[in-house]
């Protein structure tokens, strides 16, 4: 999208901060674990992650005259006959203080919505009318699920996607995308994504960014349905924060390049689960160029049909 100011924000940004040290910088999760950093360290300069402008420009979307860095709140207009009236800007709301990740529309199409925390927290929430200046309604003492007992939250672990099963108004089933430590978790135990069958050792992951052991991270696709005994789950405002069952679990090799999206196709009710490479700079491993490897792939999965153990 064209930057219509003829302004520079990237190249101002860079020349006025690179070298100011930051406290609680959001940049200081990933130096930390991109190039060592001390685990306790809160102090981020932009020097530290990037070379030079150009690089940090890039990082966020172009060159630093490729005029591609920003949005000045002019409408963008592509080639379509369109009499509506541009937009006037954009207007934010601040809903709260958590770590907001993914926002659902409710199954239903009423003007309610799913909002979800990195933490392990989905709230229910009513949107107000477009028109209306109202603020949005959302109770942040009353989450419609509870999941951060399961949940493994920092820096790119989390809460990472909600997804609600086609026939949802019916039967009230969900899926929920996110991460555990087998440390602290006892249902966190996939296969490494790092195996013999991959032609990966996991004792070659030893070093930064692995956790104190190979694996320790996973990727878990789970189950829940709601709460209530209304004959419509539309009702439902909470959830039961059990799993109903297990649908995927995976262990990670490095803490970051994860994916964790999840959605329903829109005609064929599978479930599509969108898997990262695996992390560590570069992958490595070579993780999302191996067929055999689920790492950097999209995986469809048929979760109306989910073989027993025995089978």
């Amino acid at each position: 999208m064209p930057n219509s100011t003829g302004l520079d924000f990237c190249s101002q940004v860079w020349d006025a901060c690179q070298n100011v040290s930051i406290f609680n910088s959001p940049f200081a999760s990933s130096l930390r674990w991109s190039v060592g950093a001390a685990a306790n360290r809160m102090h981020t300069k932009l020097i530290d992650l990037w070379q030079s402008k150009d690089e940090f420009c890039i990082a966020f979307g172009g060159t630093s005259t490729d005029g591609n860095a920003c949005f000045s709140g002019s409408p963008f207009l592509p080639n379509v006959t369109n009499k509506e009236p541009p937009p006037q800007g954009v207007c934010l709301e601040k809903i709260g203080n958590e770590v907001y990740l993914n926002m659902f529309p409710h199954p239903d199409g009423s003007n309610r919505a799913f909002l979800g925390t990195q933490t392990g927290l989905v709230y229910l929430a009513t949107l107000t009318d477009e028109k209306s200046s109202g603020p949005l309604e959302l109770d942040e003492s009353k989450p419609f699920i509870y999941l951060s007992d399961q949940v493994f939250s920092d820096a790119e672990f989390g809460l990472m996607g909600l997804a609600f099963h086609p026939d949802f108004l019916k039967n009230g089933r969900f899926f929920a995308s996110f991460n555990c430590d087998k440390t602290k978790e006892l249902n966190c135990l996939g296969r490494c994504a790092c195996n013999a069958d991959v032609g990966c050792d996991p004792s070659q992951l030893a070093g930064t960014g692995t956790g104190a052991m190979p694996c320790q991270f996973h990727t878990v696709i789970a189950e829940y349905t709601v709460n209530g005994s209304s004959t419509s789950p539309s009702e439902a405002t909470t959830a039961d924060p059990t799993e109903v069952r297990r649908i995927f679990t995976m262990g990670l090799p490095f803490r970051n390049h994860h994916g964790g999206q999840i959605v329903f196709g829109p005609t064929d009710n599978y479930l599509y689960f969108m898997m990262g490479d695996g992390g560590n700079r570069g992958d490595p491993f070579n993780f999302s160029q191996n067929k055999k490897s689920l790492l950097g792939k999209i995986m469809r999965l048929d979760v109306d049909t989910i073989p027993s153990k025995s089978s």
